[in-house]
């Protein structure tokens, strides 16, 4: 291995995308050329006994190149995006120091917001509040509690389907908590000074982004985790029509692999249900409910027809999913944009990962140069 050079760009690189984009595969090009060991971004592989249904990197891929922020909570332990920050945080100075690069891959992008922006001064949970408004649900329907969000937050129900269970009683938990609207609280993203600005496709607001036409005219916006400056790179398909094919395939991969049996053994526990955000991850709330409308009809196995809505129920909350993470990478300041259905996509990560850090197989230099990095984890 050879030393980088003497102040890189770049202390860390993240690798962003939608669902099925193949950050996976690329993640694992780049560890095959520069020493690095991977943070997850991904709130569903933080679950152990979930892995089918999230793609999780299997036993030789985590055997090849360290990964971490994987396995850690039981389903019934919800992960937060401030314990996401908090780890991610620690992670980085530990693994400077083992002489690798930290990685951070994922596609959660309420965790890449909160550890490159900081966390939205916001009250905590409240889990009285929360069950009562829950309640309220089960008695109304979510559609009623949408409609009463849309009257005392109109900005954050405008963004919110009727059925968004989660955001919806979190928005109206924060307004009964406080008296304050939601979108009134949380902050908008801090904007690269400088940055090359355009209207975000979906809400319009200017935000600060930099693609990657070529190698040869690399951006230099650069973003922080405390001191540690660093690169987004994201991964955002030119043709919608491969993503949705790429989602397809992987869903037909996973019920061959065993995501309703996967699926299954979590409803025997007992303990579980689709109140945990565990079980309500795209794939697994479905699954969930077609097992439970088959045990309503007296039977274990899902019908061809059954199966067939299954598959389509779950593409549908997948593309949706993917929709909504590339309306936050379009959001991210400095992102550098790169195709993922381009034939050298491959070529042009291994590019931006050169400039970041030097040629293949160099290893981080010493910790003087980014004098004040060590704050990082205690930011």
């Amino acid at each position: 291995m050879t030393a980088a050079p003497e102040t890189p760009p770049c202390a860390w690189l993240a690798l962003a995308g939608p669902t099925a984009s193949g950050k996976t595969a690329l993640a694992l090009a780049i560890a095959g050329r520069w020493p690095v060991e991977i943070v997850s971004v991904d709130s569903a592989l933080v679950y152990r006994g979930m892995d089918v249904g999230t793609a999780k990197p299997d036993a030789a891929e985590r055997a090849r190149v360290p990964h971490h922020l994987i396995d850690i909570r039981d389903p019934r332990e919800p992960y937060s995006a401030a314990e996401f920050v908090r780890d991610a945080r620690a992670l980085l100075p530990a693994i400077r120091a083992r002489g690798r690069w930290p990685l951070l891959v994922g596609g959660t992008m309420l965790y890449f917001k909160a550890l490159l922006d900081g966390l939205d001064e916001l009250p905590p949970a409240q889990p009285a509040l929360r069950a009562a408004i829950e309640a309220e649900a089960r008695a109304r329907g979510w559609p009623a509690l949408h409609a009463e969000l849309a009257r005392v937050d109109p900005v954050t129900a405008a963004r919110l389907a009727p059925h968004d269970a989660q955001r919806i009683g979190r928005a109206l938990e924060v307004w009964r908590a406080t008296g304050q609207p939601l979108s009134a609280l949380q902050r908008r993203w801090r904007r690269a000074p400088g940055a090359a600005a355009r209207a975000d496709d979906v809400s319009g607001e200017t935000v600060a982004i930099r693609p990657v036409a070529d190698e040869s005219a690399l951006p230099q916006d650069t973003l922080r985790i405390g001191s540690w400056p660093g690169w987004l790179l994201s991964l955002e398909p030119a043709d919608r029509g491969w993503l949705r094919a790429r989602i397809d395939a992987r869903l037909q991969a996973m019920w061959r692999d065993g995501l309703l049996d996967e699926v299954r053994a979590l409803r025997a526990r007992g303990d579980l249900g689709l109140q945990l955000p565990a079980l309500r991850c795209v794939g697994y709330r479905q699954a969930w409910e077609a097992l439970e409308e088959a045990a309503a009809a007296g039977r274990d196995a899902l019908t061809a027809d059954e199966q067939a809505r299954l598959h389509e129920r779950a593409a549908a909350a997948t593309r949706q999913l993917a929709k909504r993470q590339l309306t936050w990478l379009r959001s991210m300041p400095a992102r550098h944009a790169l195709p993922a259905d381009a034939a050298d996509v491959l070529r042009r990560t291994l590019a931006v990962v050169e400039a970041a850090w030097g040629p293949p197989g160099s290893t981080p230099p010493a910790p003087s140069a980014w004098p004040a990095a060590d704050d990082a984890a205690a930011a």
